[in-house]
């Protein structure tokens, strides 16, 4: 398969048209390109917020509730395009208030037979925590799909080996890293995580970012990042594990194609095994021993 992984930058809408014009045209590029899976960052949806006009979108709160009020209409939009492209699509993520008090932070993901499901992060940054006071989700979720086992670590939860590790455990084949960072060190956080769970799960992790200022919305305003393919540094990948990588901050897809089979093969009879000797840690972990070297402190 070929996947296409966006870095993507938020723009103003004046009108909706505005927003599924984007859409669509980064939708077509990449079906055009012979993509078989696109893979949008988180808070890509955000730029709905400029639909209620610069007062609201300026708000955190406000921004929120104009996003998830939008929600049905982009998730129908993204529908349409996965079955007249005949593509799968990881959208943007959005807050999604779910009929709770507080909302997730909701990434849905889109097939071209009109199936649709989501994946909710579940480990908040700081400023989620306050001043968005967004909630945890409870769960992670396979999507089984023609093009494999396919799992969804939102940002910072990929720099968390042990949400990865359950998805290995249920031979997810292709992680997807949709993030949104301001900085290039948060940027290389979530790049350093999608590089590590692709080498202990010995899978491919499609690592896309958002980029560029909007300074109008607190939640995106500065973003930094480039959209990376990554696979384990092993037999039938590249030495790097770097399969893919953008240009620092250029908007646009970033390419690769992606054989189940070499997923498979490395994990079989690689020249490591990390998946496999994952619990040969276990034991160790729970016998720290503590030698005195030197003399006792004063």
């Amino acid at each position: 398969m070929k996947v296409a992984a966006a870095t993507y930058p938020i723009d103003w809408h004046d009108d909706w048209a505005s927003y599924a014009a984007k859409q669509r045209e980064w939708v077509s590029s990449a079906a055009e390109n012979g993509a078989d899976l696109l893979v949008f960052p988180e808070y890509g949806a955000m730029e709905l917020a400029s639909l209620v006009g610069a007062e609201v979108a300026g708000q955190v709160e406000g921004s929120l509730r104009a996003v998830d009020a939008h929600l049905d209409q982009a998730n129908a939009l993204f529908a349409a395009l996965a079955a007249e492209f005949g593509v799968h699509i990881l959208g943007p993520s959005a807050p999604c208030y779910d009929g709770a008090g507080r909302p997730v932070n909701r990434a849905h993901f889109f097939a071209p037979d009109g199936s649709q499901a989501h994946q909710d992060k579940q480990i908040m940054t700081r400023f989620e925590r306050a001043p968005m006071d967004m909630r945890s989700g409870d769960r992670l979720t396979v999507f089984e799909t023609p093009l494999g086992r396919i799992g969804v670590l939102i940002c910072y939860d990929c720099e968390f080996p042990l949400l990865a590790r359950a998805l290995m455990e249920a031979d997810v084949d292709i992680l997807l890293v949709p993030s949104a960072t301001e900085g290039l060190s948060g940027y290389w956080r979530v790049r350093i995580g999608a590089m590590a769970r692709a080498l202990e799960g010995q899978c491919v992790v499609v690592h896309s970012p958002t980029t560029g200022h909007a300074p109008w919305t607190p939640v995106v305003d500065t973003n930094t990042g480039a959209a990376g393919i990554y696979g384990p540094p092993d037999m039938g990948f590249p030495d790097t594990g770097v399969i893919a990588v953008a240009e620092m901050n250029a908007p646009g897809w970033t390419f690769a194609d992606v054989s189940l089979d070499a997923i498979r093969a490395v994990r079989a009879d690689g020249r490591v095994l990390n998946k496999t000797h994952w619990d040969e840690q276990l034991p160790r972990v729970q016998a720290v021993t503590f030698p005195r070297m030197g003399p006792k402190p004063s």
